[in-house]
């Protein structure tokens, strides 16, 4: 068995949820190919919907009619986050400054992820927000006047410093976000392609209060890289496999995951680069790779932070040892990753061992296949069906269907490669 041939991949769920977002504030049509098929963004364009923005689609392709600088109209219901925490946590910034009132909510999972690390900054711009058990959904926001906030990050996150943007945008003065490490930086690539006014230097990123409403896109969102992992992750392990991604997102804060790939000796090419409204783009090339350990650092951790459950995988067959520290926030991510990961794999017979903040591997191990404990978690369910490509016995997952929130359809694009 190999896996070989070339495949496109859907549009990266990041850049999509922004993508609904910040077209919302244009004062015009805008038309978003490509858009991220799975349950999180529809739940974003649900939520948004509801607030009175009108989208649909045409022929595959997503129209979002722009309502300028204050388009949100009181929802009838409250906003259910389902299992998207990029839903609530930037909702939570866009709708901060508007006259709503407005309670999220979200599936079992969501509502024991934090909140409180984007609800009080928000607070000290002014919104009126208050949360179950101070920390957790559901939450309540009653949109009022906001003034605009100097703040430093406690740790990198994409998703904070993008809420506090947003709510920026609406803000009087300027708001800017200092943040300890380098993290996904769509937020600001999109919002200066649609002609806000922001600066990043550094790690330090200012955004302007909206004088006038965005500018509407027509925009082809690249394929999800943190999908693509899981496909190059596939064709390294499996031997004689050559597989083409097409149109792949290599946004370098995205991309540490290509770099740790090389570190362990993997053979990637990448070709044909290209740039649209802001955002990286290229065709990778992955052929199966004799793979050894590596060390990843607490600093490589924000742009990895997804893959991180593939490096776990990678280095069961890898030779020697491979750490991960400084990774303590995938334990609230859907699951418990560091657990997650850890317990499948050692079921399985990897040399496998938890760290409060990680792990470690010693490699490489046979896996043995059999039962999967996904955690209703899309990132370990996909991981493991990766995993028993090169196990003993195939993997049965307890949640298969979990894997809908961001790539319907994986499972069959993975079994269309094999040859």
């Amino acid at each position: 068995m190999a896996l070989l041939g070339e495949i496109r991949l859907p549009g990266d769920k990041s850049i999509s949820h922004r993508a609904l977002m910040f077209t919302a504030l244009s004062d015009g049509l805008s038309r978003l190919e490509n858009l991220n098929p799975g349950a999180d963004v529809v739940t974003t364009q649900r939520a948004l919907i509801n607030c009175g923005i009108h989208i649909e689609e045409k022929h595959g392709v997503i129209h979002v009619q722009g309502g300028g600088l204050r388009p949100f109209k009181q929802p009838d219901l409250g906003l259910d986050c389902g299992n998207s925490g990029t839903t609530a946590r930037l909702m939570m910034g866009l709708l901060a400054a508007h006259p709503i009132h407005v309670q999220f909510t979200g599936d079992q999972s969501l509502s024991k992820r934090p909140m409180d690390r984007v609800f009080r900054p928000l607070q000290q711009m002014g919104a009126n927000i208050s949360a179950n058990k101070r920390t957790y959904l559901p939450v309540m926001l009653s949109g009022r006047e906001l003034w605009a906030l100097d703040y430093q990050l406690p740790y990198a996150s994409a998703q904070v410093k993008s809420a506090i943007l947003l709510a920026g945008l609406h803000a009087k003065g300027q708001t800017t976000v200092k943040s300890p490490a380098f993290s996904r930086d769509h937020t600001e690539q999109m919002l200066k392609a649609m002609g806000a006014r922001i600066k990043v230097k550094g790690r330090e990123v200012t955004v302007h209060q909206l004088t006038k409403p965005l500018k509407p896109i027509d925009f082809v969102i690249p394929g999800d890289f943190s999908a693509a992992a899981f496909f190059i992750a596939a064709a390294l392990l499996v031997p004689d496999s050559d597989v083409i991604l097409r149109g792949v997102g290599i946004n370098p804060t995205r991309t540490a995951f290509l770099k740790a790939v090389k570190e362990m000796g993997g053979k990637l090419t990448v070709a044909n680069k290209a740039k649209h409204s802001g955002e990286a783009i290229a065709d990778i090339r992955i052929r199966a790779s004799q793979l050894k350990g590596i060390q990843v650092y607490p600093e490589q951790i924000p742009n990895l932070i997804d893959e991180l459950p593939l490096i776990a995988l990678l280095a069961t067959q890898a030779e020697g040892e491979t750490v991960v520290t400084g990774a303590e926030e995938l334990r609230v991510k859907e699951s418990d990753r560091i657990a997650a990961i850890v317990t499948n794999l050692s079921a399985w017979g990897a040399k496998i061992f938890e760290r409060p903040d990680g792990f470690h591997v010693e490699g490489p191990t046979p896996l043995k296949g059999g039962k999967v404990k996904t955690y209703h978690d899309h990132r370990i369910a996909m991981t493991l069906g990766v995993a028993g490509l090169i196990s003993k016995s195939p993997a049965t997952l307890d949640d298969p269907d979990c894997v809908n929130v961001s790539y319907p359809g994986f499972f069959d694009e993975l079994r269309g490669l094999i040859s």
